[in-house]
């Protein structure tokens, strides 16, 4: 028994056995993982915890093995370069896998944050290509990072440079970087789809025909391109005409008649061009609304829904082209507007 005890306290034997050990709990985890903690996972609703098991039980295994190593090589009391070799090559390998597993497992999270199984979805489709860049990018520089560390490398002098660099660069681009995050914020929170059209606080509107990270271009109804930076679209009010439970857009067409005209005549003259309107929506049905007792004439109101917004100056020249020729041809004055200027002779201050 003393023999016994002799030969398993050296060095070699003792190492031996911890990577052995290391091996056997690897591959026990393993079974355990392909097999009870499996079928678990399978009892779970959504498939995350399927896609984690099914990715990570390599890196996991292999990091065991890793472990056991490193504690089997300091066991033999080996120092020098070679000690560097052995823990920074194991380190990397470890690392590395892990690497490799959560670039693949990035898909599947990204997919969970933007579906049904979660309540919040956080991720959009149109999001999901900014949001897998990112989170690759981080995994990779959390990866060299550890990497650089296993190696026995300091990291402060290059942690120090990139704060600067970081400072400088921000303070050189705070513009280019509040569109970018604007940007992010518009495509994230969606006010407006390509496609809809939008009303600014600057008076600019138009169809949305392109939302990018830096900037959001709109086709005006003169055919004419802007392009706005994403900082000012995110600093403004907006108005999304195509937004709502349908694009129909209310129209407003303000027509004027002369005092003493019939407004019973005007009324239905007015109901009668509206209901004949070829881009104007009958459901909800057209109005006319008698508004104001104004300074030259009777102010009426021809309220009407168009199909798309894009279509509402045309709708409006429709409106008031047909409004016109009825008015005339019922021999209804149309006012203009008009001032009586009375002249009185002020007497002089000596005939006073």
């Amino acid at each position: 028994m003393d023999e016994l005890w002799l030969w398993l306290d050296k060095p070699w034997v003792a190492s031996a056995l911890t990577m052995g050990g290391g091996v056997l709990v690897a591959l026990l985890i393993r079974v355990l993982s392909q097999g009870s903690v499996k079928r678990l996972a399978k009892r779970t609703k959504t498939r995350l915890d399927d896609q984690i098991l099914e990715i990570f039980q390599g890196p996991l295994t292999l990091t065991i093995v890793v472990v056991a190593f490193i504690q089997a090589y300091n066991i033999l009391g080996l120092a020098g370069h070679w000690r560097t070799f052995a823990f920074g090559g194991a380190v990397t390998l470890a690392v590395v896998s892990w690497m490799i597993a959560a670039l693949h497992f990035a898909g599947a999270l990204i997919d969970w944050f933007g579906s049904g199984d979660n309540p919040h979805r956080i991720v959009q489709p149109k999001t999901k290509p900014l949001f897998l860049f990112v989170y690759k990018t981080l995994v990779v520089a959390f990866a060299v990072y550890f990497i650089i560390l296993a190696w026995g490398q300091d990291l402060s002098a290059w942690l120090a440079s990139a704060g600067i660099a970081g400072i400088a660069i921000g303070l050189a681009s705070k513009d280019t970087l509040a569109n970018f995050i604007s940007g992010i914020f518009i495509i994230a929170d969606s006010p407006f789809k390509i496609g809809d059209f939008i009303v600014l606080d600057n008076g600019d509107r138009g169809r949305v025909t392109h939302i990018g990270i830096r900037s959001t271009r709109l086709m005006t109804p003169d055919d004419v391109e802007v392009i706005i930076p994403n900082a000012v679209m995110g600093n403004s009010t907006i108005i999304n005409q195509s937004g709502g439970p349908y694009e129909k857009f209310r129209l407003r067409v303000p027509v004027s008649v002369a005092y003493g005209s019939d407004i019973d005549q005007v009324r239905g003259i007015l109901m009668s061009v509206a209901e004949k309107g070829e881009l104007v929506e009958q459901i909800p049905k057209p109005r006319v609304r008698f508004r104001e007792l104004g300074d030259s004439g009777l102010l009426f109101e021809i309220w009407v829904w168009v199909r798309e917004p894009v279509f509402q100056e045309d709708v409006r020249d429709q409106m008031l082209t047909e409004s016109y020729k009825a008015l005339n041809q019922a021999k209804i004055t149309i006012p203009f507007p008009q001032m009586d200027v009375h002249i009185k002779e002020v007497p002089r201050a000596a005939d006073a």
